[in-house]
């Protein structure tokens, strides 16, 4: 027993394939005075002998908290890769904890080894934790020229990783396998994502990616093409996306609400603005719910929540947006609901296309205020033996702060 009011009862200590040999003095002493020691069993086994109780971590990950924190009257060291907090397993913990509970030693990431290894900056590189998420994580980041680095599960997941790349026009680009960096198996070498050369991958695994093809590179600027979204016609232009999500004023960390959300477009591309943005995108159609899904993996943004059923009876109970898009469903029940139910200073826009749906937003403007703009486009097409505009039909946009 120890005074837990003076030292934290959990030392998280990260460690390399070099095991011990790589651990400061300080994760040596806790490691020392342990009465605990957790972990995975490959890193217990690069230890020597402790002297605490050794408790091997469970799997899948999340088993071995409520254990972990039922100890709290043990000094305990949880050993964890690399970095316990770039893409490993320390905050998983540390969000059940005070913060004058814990501390953490961590030694170099597997990034930090490969950048290394590979002379990469690692300030111009994407860096992914692709053990246990879709391959598709990847894809705003593909483009030729580009590189990354990805931790992935195994062997396999690796020759998976270049099929992947292949399949989306990018078989030439160049993988560095990195095996057990910072260890005795420390292995390194090179193939072409077209022609996956080995067979006898070891864990732990990274891949640096050199990218390079002709396949589709996602834009980083609003208004996608609206071929990237698989949809029955029921999508919001790529120009009129432009407009819509530059009046959504998408900020970092927010939610939005995509009510009527068709193809998902407008909920996807919030997502894609930025890594820690949310999404639930609500749609009575279960053909379109599906498509939302499918949409949203390929382009491989996981923080859009697909609920199906009518609105506004499906809106309770769901987390606050901070800002809200109508783009089907509208209604006076539907706009009554969320002026009287949503926290002032949510952004709200919906567009209209009938004449009925107009006049709706024209007296919610009249009443209400913020800002009515109607978008009229044409394009250019074959008219006999020359060209002339073939006008779209004009949406009314309105935009208003709760």
């Amino acid at each position: 027993m120890f005074d837990m009011a003076d030292t934290p009862w959990l030392t998280i200590v990260g460690i390399g394939e070099d095991g011990a040999a790589g651990l400061s003095a300080s994760a040596k002493a806790a490691l020392a005075d342990a009465e605990m020691v957790t972990g995975a069993t490959r890193h217990l086994a690069l230890l020597p002998e402790l002297t605490g109780e050794v408790v091997p971590w469970p799997v899948p990950f999340n088993a071995g908290i409520p254990g972990l924190l039922d100890r709290r009257d043990r000094k305990t060291v949880m050993l964890v890769s690399g970095d316990p907090f770039w893409f490993g397993a320390g905050t998983s913990v540390t969000r059940h904890l005070a913060p004058t509970e814990w501390i953490a030693y961590p030694v170099p990431s597997t990034f930090a080894l490969a950048a290394a290894r590979l002379g990469w900056p690692l300030d111009d590189t994407a860096c992914l934790g692709l053990h246990a998420a879709p391959f598709a994580r990847l894809r705003r980041y593909i483009a030729p020229t580009r590189r990354a680095m990805v931790l992935v599960r195994d062997g396999e997941a690796v020759v998976a990783l270049a099929r992947y790349l292949t399949e989306l026009g990018f078989g030439g680009s160049h993988l560095h396998v990195l095996e057990a960096l910072g260890g005795p198996r420390e292995r390194i070498r090179e193939m072409v994502a077209a022609a996956p050369a080995f067979e006898d991958i070891a864990h732990p695994v990274a891949v640096g990616i050199a990218f390079a093809g002709t396949g589709a590179v996602l834009p980083h600027a609003s208004g996608v093409p609206d071929a990237w979204f698989e949809h029955d016609g029921q999508i919001t232009k790529r120009p009129i996306r432009a407009l819509t999500l530059s009046a959504l004023a998408p900020k970092p960390g927010e939610m939005l609400w995509d009510i009527g959300a068709g193809s998902g477009s407008i909920g996807i591309e919030w997502l894609l603005a930025h890594p820690s943005m949310q999404a639930i995108a609500f749609e009575a159609d279960p053909v379109r719910f599906g498509r939302i899904r499918g949409n949203a993996a390929a382009l491989g943004v996981d923080r859009l929540r697909v609920v199906g059923g009518r609105v506004p009876d499906v809106l309770g109970s769901q987390p606050e947006p901070d800002a809200i898009f109508i783009g089907g469903g509208l209604s006076d029940v539907l706009l009554e609901r969320l002026w009287s139910e949503r926290a002032s200073g949510t952004r709200l826009v919906a567009n209209a296309v009938t004449l009925e749906s107009e006049a709706l937003l024209t007296r919610w403007h009249a009443a209400k205020g913020g800002s009515l703009l109607r978008i009229g486009l044409s394009e250019a097409v074959p008219l006999g033996t020359r060209r002339g505009w073939r006008a779209s039909y004009p949406v009314v946009q309105w935009s208003v702060v709760l």
